[in-house]
This record gives C-alpha cells, structure tokens and sequence, in this order.
C-alpha cells in the first residue's frame, strides 16, 4: 500500500459537481492498493496514521497526533499511486490491485482508523472525483508498507 498523507485545515470530494464528503482539520489520506495487500498492511497503515505525530503543540513542534486533536480523515482511494512511468510516454498501472481486490481494503482500512475514534469520510470508489484541499503547513508525507 501507497499513502500520500497531508495535513489539512479542510478537504472535500465531489462527485458530479455534488460534495459527497468534506472535513475540517485532520489528514486527506490519498491510498493506493497493490497487488498482494493484505489487511494486516491496511490496520499497520491505520495504527500509524491515527498515531502519527504530525500536528503542532503549544512550542510549535510537531508533536501531537490526528487523535490528540480530534482531527478527522478523509480516505481516497488512488489507484495512480502505483503509476510505472518508467517507459514510454503513458504510465502503466500494472502493480495497482484490481477494484475487486482494492476495493475491500480501502474499506477495511477506512473502518481501521475509525476504530481509534477518527471520524472518517472517503471518496467514491472508482468515480471520477474532484477532491479539494487546504494543505496546513504544508506537511505531506509519503508512507509505503
């Protein structure tokens, strides 16, 4: 699995000019599935987000995570993560899991976080979604298990 994280101050999905989620502060989880992804990879992923360590304290440090701020999470599944552009002047997609395989654990990893108390909200699987953010810091982080 592929994780583009970013901090945010607020995120949102559309679907057809229809906001379908939308969060204030907390991660915009972008989350690619690759062939061979289990669900242990996907409650590994989850544990270390909900944990991670990525939100200012009162000195300024990144020092606090998604739960100490009662931050929420909005999960969207990104199959271009897995992009080979390699050759050629189109990537291929080949290490990506099909949506049989990733659909499932896109939607286990989701329940995963919300499990610790995270509100989560996602995106539409397969859809052609339009997804907008306001990046806080900026912090992105990329995370591959």
């Amino acid at each position: 699995m592929r994780v583009v994280l970013q901090r945010v101050s607020s995120a949102s999905v559309s679907v057809e000019d229809r906001t379908i989620a939308s969060i204030g502060t907390g991660f915009l989880i972008l989350l690619g599935v690759a062939h061979g992804d289990e669900e242990a990879t996907a409650a590994y992923l989850a544990k270390k987000i909900a944990h991670l360590r990525v939100f200012e304290d009162e000195a300024g440090k990144m020092n606090r995570s998604l739960l100490d701020v009662g931050g929420a999470a909005l999960v969207v599944s990104q199959f271009t993560l897995y992009a080979d552009t390699r050759k050629g002047r189109r990537p291929a997609f080949v290490k990506a899991a099909p949506p049989e395989v990733a659909r499932p654990l896109v939607d286990f990893f989701a329940k995963q976080l919300a499990a610790f108390g995270i509100p989560v909200q996602t995106g539409e699987f397969g859809a052609h979604m339009k997804v907008a953010l306001l990046n806080d810091g900026p912090v992105t982080i990329l995370m591959e298990r």
